[in-house]
């Protein structure tokens, strides 16, 4: 992460390094029930989530959202290999995918932050760290965030039925995105609508 640039810009949201302080901005509102009903991890300890957000694994990327002093968001993009063949020492499968993640404090929704902060982790994982694909995945109630994946380009490449866990809601389908980097280079910025 040391090699990419920041802050950066996403339409109205400058991308920041997690510091301290930013953290237990987020904390604020981390553990929330609108928080939490659509994260895997619903409740978090705020000393261990701290430590995982400034200590992230070489070659992937935590990311905080601000709108002026305020943190909106979080994100995150993690690189992993993928399924390939072993041929004659060369794996070019090898970190050669993504997963991507993010969550908007409850108080900042509806101003297309989401959308914003997905297709900068896109463009992170493909112009920055040159990933051939990233997936993102969401229980299927949650149509905000399946409608940002789909707004900066993503395709539903599986509906799991009733493959999901949820602590309140018992089993409910579950979707996954994907993108490969040729199609994201179709992705006009231009074409990708942040409104939520």
């Amino acid at each position: 992460m040391s090699e990419l640039s920041w802050p950066r810009q996403a339409g109205p949201l400058s991308l920041r390094r997690p510091t301290p302080e930013a953290l237990n901005q987020v904390l604020t509102w981390r553990n929330s029930p609108e928080v939490t009903q659509w994260l895997l991890s619903t409740t978090v300890d705020p000393d261990a989530w701290r430590e995982d957000w400034l200590t992230v694994q070489d070659g992937d990327v935590a990311v905080l959202a601000f709108v002026d002093d305020d943190v909106v968001g979080t994100g995150s993009l993690w690189v992993q290999d993928a399924m390939g063949q072993r041929h004659t020492g060369h794996d070019i499968w090898s970190r050669a995918q993504g997963g991507m993640a993010y969550t908007i404090d409850p108080a900042h929704r509806g101003h297309g932050y989401a959308t914003h902060l997905a297709r900068a982790l896109l463009s992170i994982a493909f112009d920055d760290l040159g990933l051939h694909r990233v997936t993102a995945g969401c229980f299927a109630d949650n149509t905000p965030s399946w409608r940002a994946m789909e707004r900066i380009g993503m395709r539903r490449e599986q509906h799991g039925v009733k493959d999901s866990w949820h602590a309140e809601l018992g089993w409910l389908d579950g979707y996954t995105y994907g993108i490969l980097r040729e199609e994201w280079g179709a992705v006009s910025p231009d074409e990708v609508t942040a409104t939520e």
